[in-house]
């Protein structure tokens, strides 16, 4: 695997979460920044060296309501 995509929303409470696409990751954290640690460190305790993907891909959502 050369890369892993990651759909990242924010929480109703709070913060963001990150859900991998083809893996079953899942992380979340207050702040982008440290969402950027906790997605890396979830994907290096899923995967084994020799199958590390290379690059991570974050999709940030967000969802707007507006009144018409």
């Amino acid at each position: 695997m050369t890369e892993i995509h990651f759909i990242v929303e924010q929480a109703p409470e709070g913060g963001y979460v990150a859900r991998a696409i083809g893996a079953d990751i899942f992380t979340e954290s207050e702040n982008i920044e440290g969402l950027h640690a906790q997605v890396r460190d979830a994907v290096h305790c899923h995967f084994d060296p020799e199958q590390m993907p290379r690059l991570i891909r974050l999709h940030i959502t967000r969802e707007e309501v507006l009144v018409a």
